[in-house]
This record gives C-alpha cells, structure tokens and sequence, in this order.
C-alpha cells in the first residue's frame, strides 16, 4: 500500500495485542493477564519487534522506535495513537508487494532461493555475497552490487533468519544507507501448478536521499518484478533437470528430491 491513507485509523489496545498475537506471536493469555508488562518483559524478541514495526508502518503509517519494547501494550498503542494523529499525512512509509508462482516443488524453490551462495547466480544485480556471522538461522552478510551508471558501487549489510516451519524469511538492513530503515518478509506458499514466492519490504527513505519513498516504491516494484521472473525461469529449469535424471535413472520424483545444496545451506 503507498500513498496517503483517507482514513484514519484509531490504535486500541486491543488492536495492537491483536497484532502482537496474529504475526509476532505472542501468547494471548499471557497478554491478558499481564497489563502492565512491556514487550520485552511478555517475551518480545527483536524479531518480533521488527514484524510488530512493519504492521504498525503499513496500517498507521506510524514507525515505532525500537525503545517501545520497555512499553507495556496500552503504552504502545497510546504511542501509535498519538503519532498517527499528529501529521496523518507527514511521512507515509514504502511498501511493496509482489509474486511470483514457480513450477516447481516449495522444497526446491525454499532450498535455492534461501542458499546465499546462489546468489550471485540467481540475481543479476549482485556481484558478491559474504557472509559475516551465523547463529541457527539466522545470517548477517554484506551484498555488493555490480557497479551503476557512474561507477559507484553499493554495498551493505543485512540480516536474515529463516523459519523452514512457517516456509517465511524476516530480514532487515543493519546498514540502511539511504534508508531510515528497510525491513524484508520472504513467504512461500504451495498452489496448483507450483510454489508461490512473495517479497513483501516495508522501508522509509532519509531526507537526504536522492530519491523519496514514492520513487523508491517504483523501483523496487519493476526491480522485484524483474529478478522474480529470471529466479523462477533459473529454478523451472533446474526442476525439469532434475526431474529427466530421475526418470532417466528409474527414480520415482518425488518433492524436492536431488537438490544440490551445500553444507550448511538454509541456516540463514
């Protein structure tokens, strides 16, 4: 959603816990039966800050300083209630939305695009990817790009954690560059005739940025656009070679079977 919302929404407690239980996963009960305890205190990761800061971003057009975590709940949505009623129409953030459906198995499509050394196969805009620190799932790593019009070429630091249970990916900048912040949700979903992969980034441009968030909006659409379509025509085709050498050997196909990963691939 981009551009200036008609409506004003109202942030009640009941909608921030709401959105706290739906996509940060906090347990319900808890909430209830502890009012006055902050984020941190009801258990709140930094992950679940980051999706709790996105939902807010899209819905209120309010961002919320990474302090709110000592806030308690009401605390929180008094914040959002506040922010969102003092300019509604002064920095509405980016966000943007797009997908792809790829014929081929979601154990495939989940292995390839969350193997950080096929990246610079995947994608034709990444000259490199090094990675910096592991822990479980979660990855930091630099991207760098080839080099642009003039010779500059961009680089930075972000980081991503995987969760292979709910097939999604959360990951943000830790070097936002001309970004106030840019957050990133992968999910993969299965349908009839494929895997459906979705990007969704929520961010919001510094003032000193050469482009703001409407225009920065349209580049990332026609980018995604662009490197969807080339990742899922690289992995339709990995899929169908797959498939011939194992029907060529006899093999029954099964999901996913026959994938190339290196050790240690899909700990992001």
């Amino acid at each position: 959603m981009t551009g200036i919302s008609e409506q004003r929404y109202v942030a009640t407690t009941a909608d921030i816990t709401a959105i706290l239980v739906r996509n940060c996963g906090l347990d319900a009960d808890l909430a209830a039966g502890s009012p006055q305890a902050s984020l941190e205190e009801l258990g709140m990761d930094s992950l679940a800050l980051l999706e709790l800061q996105a939902v807010v971003a899209d819905r209120y057009q309010v961002r919320i300083p990474d302090e709110a975590r000592h806030l308690s709940i009401g605390e929180l949505a008094e914040l959002v209630d506040r922010s969102s009623d003092d300019d509604p129409t002064d920095g509405t953030p980016g966000h943007t939305e797009n997908s792809v459906l790829i014929a081929a198995p979601l154990a495939l499509v989940w292995e390839v695009t969350n193997d950080l050394s096929r990246w610079t196969d995947l994608f034709t805009e990444y000259r490199s990817v090094d990675v910096l620190a592991r822990h479980g799932d979660t990855v930091r790593f630099r991207l760098s790009m080839f080099p642009d019009d003039n010779g500059v070429v961009w680089s930075w630091v972000s980081e991503r954690t995987m969760d292979p249970t709910r097939y999604e990916v959360h990951a943000h900048r830790v070097e936002p560059g001309p970004f106030e912040y840019m957050r990133i949700h992968w999910r993969y979903t299965e349908e009839p005739g494929g895997t459906r992969m979705t990007w969704v980034q929520d961010f919001a441009m510094r003032p000193t940025a050469p482009v703001d968030d409407a225009q920065m909006t349209e580049r990332i659409n026609t980018n995604s656009r662009l490197q969807m379509d080339i990742i899922r025509d690289k992995i339709e085709r990995l899929a169908a070679e797959r498939a011939a050498d194992q029907a060529g050997a006899g093999v029954p196909a099964q999901p996913g079977a026959g994938i190339d990963v290196p050790a240690g691939a899909g700990h992001e």
